[in-house]
């Protein structure tokens, strides 16, 4: 597969990340987890980062999330852990998912590329996959950020590319 696109595929998919990482830095503590909130800071974190790491797997069959996470969220009655997550273990998280997304596009060949990926909502390529789940953290990263301008009148800035490289030859 060819290196080019791979880089520009982490450089898009790794500014997303790195938008979510920005938003979790600036969130006040007061705000992350205000349970009065709908939704609550610290849940869209994690629904995120949950989604993130799911997609990378291209299946639920077989995904496991790292502990201390469980596979709750994919409950459709949307019941949320009993207590917040800790900024630092959501960070944790998005560290992790910073590296299988890194991982996974570095070793993408054109045979994984094309494997159908059957979830709830539709069959797609993993191609295809890849590119919806940079959009669902960009989304959820543009919600971040409105709810800190309106709770805090201040929000990141953009990040037109990842500030991390991808390591191709």
């Amino acid at each position: 597969m060819d290196n080019s696109f791979k880089t520009s595929i982490w450089n898009q998919f790794g500014a997303s990340i790195d938008m979510i990482e920005n938003a979790i830095k600036t969130c006040p503590d007061k705000l992350w987890d205000d349970r009065s909130q709908n939704p609550e800071y610290w849940y869209l974190v994690y629904h995120t980062l949950f989604w993130l790491d799911l997609y990378l797997s291209g299946s639920v069959e077989g995904f496991v999330p790292p502990s201390p996470f469980t596979l709750e969220e994919l409950d459709p009655a949307g019941i949320l852990p009993e207590k917040p997550y800790s900024k630092q273990t959501l960070r944790n998280y998005l560290d992790h998912c910073r590296e299988k997304c890194l991982s996974t596009i570095l070793t993408l060949n054109n045979d994984m590329a094309g494997r159908p990926c059957r979830l709830r909502w539709g069959v797609v390529s993993f191609t295809e996959l890849i590119l919806y789940n940079m959009r669902h953290v960009q989304h959820h990263a543009g919600q971040l950020n409105l709810i800190l301008r309106q709770k805090i009148n201040d929000a990141p800035r953009w990040v037109a590319i990842s500030g991390t490289k991808l390591p191709v030859n």
